[in-house]
């Protein structure tokens, strides 16, 4: 069994936003003929997917992005997932639009629901997926995740969620490094400077709706 978490805030008000672009790879894949229909447990919204002779667990954590990690431990509890099968997805501002990164361990980088995945599983060693969302403009970076995507980015957004699908299918069946290796930036310098500059990183920022506060309805 795999378990697929997509990172997100919760709810039609952020549908759409640069912060919820691990939800939209969920329901592409969720999409897939013979998907089962997403139900609510453990805080998220689940769907189970077979590919081959795997289960994959289709997951979307409904406690806002603070508090992410809190429904990937109690899944990966209740049904005995190891780490090693475990991939988290979310939104990178340091990357550029549509760019991939996949990780098998390594740093939060300061985005909010890494962070909190960590904290719950106790450990940066689970695999990550990374899809870049365009970097702020100077001095709007707390609102910039929480945007919409613009309609001229909308295209390059799609694709790179359609290729992040693969690479999620591609992990599944074949494991990380088979995933990286095709599907992780490779123009430029960009591909395999992260662990060099883990320390220069812009960090995600913090926002309201990404608290614990709101995930209780405020």
């Amino acid at each position: 069994m795999k378990l697929i978490i997509g990172l997100g805030n919760p709810g039609p008000k952020y549908a759409g936003t640069r912060h919820n672009v691990g939800f939209e790879v969920i329901d592409y894949l969720a999409a897939a003929p013979g998907t089962a229909p997403f139900r609510e447990k453990f805080e998220a919204l689940v769907a189970e997917q077979k590919d081959g002779g795997e289960t994959l667990l289709l997951v979307k954590p409904l406690t806002f992005m603070n508090l992410s990690g809190k429904a990937a431990r109690a899944i990966a509890d209740f049904y005995k997932v190891a780490l090693a099968d475990v991939l988290v997805i979310c939104d990178d501002f340091n990357l550029p639009l549509g760019k991939l990164r996949l990780r098998a361990k390594g740093s939060h980088g300061g985005q909010n629901g890494l962070r909190n995945v960590q904290e719950q599983f106790g450990t940066d060693a689970y695999a990550r997926l990374r899809i870049g969302v365009g970097a702020p403009n100077f001095g709007d970076a707390v609102d910039h995740v929480l945007t919409k995507f613009k309609a001229g980015e909308r295209a390059a957004v799609d694709d790179a969620v359609a290729q992040a699908a693969q690479a999620v299918l591609l992990w599944a069946r074949s494991g990380i490094e088979a995933a990286m290796n095709r599907f992780n930036a490779s123009d430029g310098n960009e591909k395999g400077k992260g662990e060099k500059e883990k320390g220069k990183e812009k960090t995600q920022p913090e926002k309201p709706n990404d608290e614990p506060k709101a995930a209780s309805g405020d």
